[in-house]
């Protein structure tokens, strides 16, 4: 059914049209505004909700830095790796030689007498073919062979071939280190067989009882005898003794050198340290730390003028990693003093945060790469150590004697230690403060287990009845120290920072919920005041329509 209305609109059944109504009321715009008016909470959740999400994509972003300096710095982290040295030797075609961190500077005389060789053997007669039968038994044969002291049985079947031979023997499960190959001189092929390590112990022999014709001991020459390397270093082992190793790379001799022999001859080796490489470490440790900072800066600042901060400012998690990157220059280096080691932190070599008001790198840290580079000449050990040392322990006295600690239990730092003996036995021992661990028949304490010097053993020394105290100090260099902090701090699983991101989801989805909630609700009452208003027009169309035949009556009797 149509009702008409004064300005020819219409209403029809089953829908709802507020364009030109019977009433003439414009209520369609009446209920966009009222809509309007409660969708305004639901634009203040969408704003809320947007702001939590930004602190958690420039949280993510952080933490990706903090991770690519965490990796960069990992490939720092010894001394080894940061104080990087080099090894120049006078005769090449002799002895190479590579330096670690810990390498002294200076120069090393070499004599090599003999190199490290492994035992090669060949058969003395050969074989026309590589597919002729070399099994004259018949019947299955054994060729078995000694290895360092082990007999390896290999089991020939009777149509063998030579290329079937040396075929078992390298697939022989039981193969401990023996290679086996054939040798063609243009007429014949002939087995040969060699060990795969050198030394004089990698001794290698044909066993008795071996069955396969022709390929017992006295049908194998030895074209080349195991033996150890002979060398001397600095004129050392005097007369005619050398140090003997079973290989030709030999890193225990020199610390921090290793050698690599390549024939008999004689030379120096000149060790330095790499200064180009060192100061790039720094450079690289220094830029990507600055990346950090500036990131945490630009999150946290204030705008004093507009009174205004930044997405983050005043967040505690911030705060905290701010506060670890603050120290990397200004505090001490674990288990360092000033009075025992020359260089303890950072400024002194030339690193420090730079504080002036309006700099374009305040708050950041400033190379002074002059300072660094005379330091590292007065003292590259000491530098390498503030840097990178790792879990280098010390103690304070001759009473006592560091021993060891477990990487990854025993946290570094200075610890104080005190004990006592009575009739030359260890009677109580404290360290950190904490009981100590000890066996009255030994001379070795332990850290108290749950606490920070858990693990760290240290030897006693002194067993003279009376009561004695001493500091042991585990050093841990600036990069590890901020490596460990930085492990902490990104953990995937309960570091604060994944934390955070995973709250401010949380709250997000809580805001999404509500905002969800806003629109089924705003949606739901817009339906009920399109149902009511229409009701409501449809009865002003009714009155209008009655309005207007009253009108036309009353005229039509006016005119009578």
């Amino acid at each position: 059914m149509a009702i008409g209305d004064a300005t020819g609109g219409t209403s029809l059944a089953g829908q709802i049209n507020f364009q030109g109504l019977g009433s003439g009321t414009d209520f369609s715009t009446l209920i966009s505004k009222l809509v309007s008016v409660e969708q305004s909470r639901v634009a203040t959740y969408t704003t809320w909700k947007q702001s939590w999400l930004d602190k958690n994509t420039a949280f993510k972003a952080l933490n990706n830095t903090m991770l690519t300096l965490r990796t960069t710095l990992q490939g720092m982290s010894t001394i080894g790796q940061f104080l990087q040295k080099t090894a120049d030797s006078s005769n090449t075609t002799t002895l190479t030689a590579t330096a670690g961190g810990t390498a002294a500077a200076g120069t090393h005389t070499y004599s090599v007498k003999q190199l490290a060789q492994s035992k090669m053997m060949v058969t003395i007669s050969g074989v026309a073919s590589l597919t002729q039968n070399i099994n004259a038994l018949g019947s299955a044969a054994k060729f078995i062979y000694d290895y360092k002291g082990i007999a390896v049985s290999n089991a020939i079947p009777a149509s063998a071939t030579l290329a079937d031979l040396v075929n078992i023997i390298n697939t022989n499960g039981d193969n401990n280190g023996v290679r086996a190959s054939t040798v063609f001189d243009g007429t014949k092929y002939y087995l040969q067989i060699r060990g795969l390590d050198t030394g004089a112990k990698s001794t290698l022999t044909i066993d008795p009882a071996s069955t396969l014709a022709g390929f017992g001991a006295a049908n194998f020459a030895t074209v080349q005898n195991n033996q150890d390397a002979q060398i001397k270093i600095d004129g050392w082992p005097l007369s005619n003794a050398y140090i003997a190793r079973s290989n030709n790379s030999i890193s225990d001799v020199v610390t921090g050198l290793t050698f690599n022999l390549k024939s008999s001859g004689a030379g120096s080796v000149s060790v330095s340290t790499n200064t180009d490489a060192v100061l790039q470490n720094v450079r690289t440790f220094v830029s990507q730390v600055n990346q950090v900072r500036s990131q945490i800066m630009a999150l946290t600042k204030y705008d004093s003028t507009n009174k205004q901060g930044s997405i983050l400012t005043g967040n505690y998690g911030l705060q905290m990693i701010s506060t670890i990157m603050d120290n990397v220059t200004a505090d001490l280096g674990v288990g360092f003093t000033v009075t025992r080691d020359k260089y303890a932190s950072l400024s002194p070599l030339g690193l420090n945060t730079d504080a002036t008001e309006g700099s374009p790198t305040q708050g950041l840290i400033v190379l002074d790469e002059a300072a660094f580079t005379a330091a590292l000449a007065s003292d590259a050990n000491a530098v390498g150590s503030i840097f990178s040392e790792s879990f280098k322990g010390e103690t304070s006295t001759a009473d006592t004697s560091y021993q060891s600690c477990i990487q990854g239990i025993t946290k570094a730092g200075a610890y104080p230690v005190t004990y006592t003996v009575a009739g030359g036995k260890i009677t109580s021992a404290t360290i950190n403060g904490h009981a100590a661990s000890f066996n009255s028949n030994s001379s070795f304490i332990t850290g108290a287990s749950g606490q920070d010097e858990s693990g760290l053993v240290l030897r006693v020394n002194n067993l003279t009845n009376g009561t004695y105290s001493s500091t042991t100090y585990l050093k841990e260099g600036k990069i590890p120290e901020l490596v460990d902090s930085l492990t902490t701090l990104t953990d995937a699983t309960n570091g604060p920072l994944n934390i955070l991101q995973n709250n401010y989801v949380t709250i997000a989805d809580d805001i999404q919920t509500k905002i969800d909630n806003e629109n089924v609700r705003i949606a739901q009452m817009q339906t009920n005041l399109q149902a009511q208003f229409s009701k409501l027009d449809a009865l002003l169309g009714t009155y209008g329509q009655q309005t207007n035949a009253l009108s036309s009556a009353v005229t039509q009797l006016s005119k009578q």
